[in-house]
């Protein structure tokens, strides 16, 4: 049997730092249904992946505009759902 490994061995969670701000023509946050809201990704191509499959049932909700964050940093945005 081995011993415990030291506590800096341990492992740590997946970060998910990407996500999706969702905003309205004002640029404020837009309030969506659970299945969209609050959604992280481990890659900015997962993120965008995501936001290119759904983005016309985001418009649906109010969704005007997307900005992609890595954490609390700016990646790009605001980026239009309309044509």
């Amino acid at each position: 049997m081995l011993p415990d490994q030291p506590a800096h061995f341990t492992p740590r969670p997946a970060e998910q730092p990407w996500h999706w701000a969702l905003l309205d023509s004002t640029g404020a946050e837009v309030a969506v249904t659970d299945e969209y809201a609050g959604q992280q990704f481990a890659s900015q191509a997962d993120a965008e992946s995501w936001v290119g499959e759904i983005w016309a049932e985001l418009a649906e909700q109010g969704v005007d505009a997307v900005t992609l964050l890595e954490g609390d940093r700016t990646v790009y945005g605001p980026m239009s759902l309309h044509p």
